[in-house]
């Protein structure tokens, strides 16, 4: 099939395909007699489980380990263990970091009035703690 039979099979683009060739996490389709790419159905299962894989939110060399591992019959699983958990750290992490932001911004919406006087402590605290309703630049010639 066609890169763009391959990508509808896959649910991948045409582009993000390109892109994982040239990277080189996708291996280089066979080329036909008028230049096109040729994908089959190991390839769209590849692509497949790439985007299974960035779906998870694993990065690019996460998925590479992963699809090595997946392409190696003799793999060990603790190899995909391993890689998973790592990950699980990550996204951990991210939730943490996430959830701080949540809270701190729950907090400024909680002492914004949201009427119409010009006072924000949204802004007051994205601006460092100035927050004159004015650009920075007016600001600072007063």
């Amino acid at each position: 099939m066609n890169i763009g039979e391959a990508a509808k099979a896959s649910g991948v683009t045409a582009k993000m395909i390109r892109y994982y060739e040239s990277t080189g996490l996708l291996r280089p389709a066979v080329r036909r007699s008028n230049g096109y790419r040729d994908y089959g159905a190991v390839d769209v299962h590849e692509l497949r489980f790439i985007r299974r894989a960035r779906g998870l939110g694993f990065d690019m060399a996460e998925i590479a380990e992963l699809l090595s591992l997946w392409r190696d019959r003799d793999r060990a699983s603790r190899d995909v263990h391993r890689v998973a958990s790592g990950h699980i750290d990550v996204l951990q992490t991210r939730i943490a970091e996430l959830k701080g932001m949540v809270d701190t911004l729950s907090t400024l919406v909680a002492c914004c009035h949201g009427d119409g006087r010009p006072d924000c402590p949204i802004l007051s605290d994205l601006g460092g703690g100035i927050d004159t309703g004015q650009p920075l630049e007016r600001a600072k010639r007063r």
